[in-house]
């Protein structure tokens, strides 16, 4: 079974304390990223990596504080859910199929709103897919459900997401069993 690693926003302004949009524990699921990441590049299973990737004025800033400006250091991934070899997906979908790792750039919360994703996950046909990352209840949400769509077994690792409500991750656990995604853990991904 074709399985990709979909590993969403793990970016320094939402992962560490200092971040400018800083997710409150989110500090604390970066040993489980970090085996994520060393497990799907020991078992050549490819990354999909979202990232924000925003402009100094734009419209998001208007609900969210400025976060993730692109060419600054809170734009940047963590460096345990970087691997040396990436491509950034910038331009239309290609022959991606080498490539450890795509990192898939977006403005908006919802990464389906990069038209070239769609097309990507299309190419690379995988039958499952293990998602983590942050904020649980806005990205991870809709990284997750869009994901469903696409017909592939889809699995949540709940201890490597984190939320800014707990009720509110609660919630997105209920509705995505509710369309027939699955919990995990770390533990049982790599192993």
């Amino acid at each position: 079974m074709k399985t990709i690693f979909f590993d969403v926003d793990t970016q320094l302004d939402f992962v560490f304390p200092a971040g400018a949009l800083a997710v409150p524990g989110a500090e604390n699921i970066v040993s489980n990223l970090d085996r994520l990441t060393r497990y799907a590049a020991a078992h050549a299973y490819q990354i999909i990596s979202t990232a924000d990737a925003h402009t100094e004025d734009d419209p998001e800033f208007k609900v969210w504080k400025p976060h993730c400006v692109a060419g600054t250091v809170g734009q940047l991934k963590c460096a345990v859910t970087l691997l040396p070899q990436h491509e950034r997906l910038d331009r239309q979908v290609q022959d991606f199929f080498s490539v450890p790792q795509i990192i898939v750039e977006k403005q908006m919360l919802d990464c389906f709103t990069n038209p070239n994703l769609r097309p990507l996950l299309s190419l690379l046909a995988a039958k499952r897919f293990v998602v983590y990352g942050v904020v649980s209840e806005y990205c991870v949400r809709c990284a997750a459900l869009g994901l469903l769509e696409t017909g592939a077994r889809v699995e949540l690792v709940s201890d490597a997401i984190q939320s800014l409500d707990p009720s509110a991750e609660r919630a997105l656990v209920e509705e995505f069993r509710n369309c027939g995604g699955r919990m995990t853990t770390t533990a049982a991904v790599i192993n």
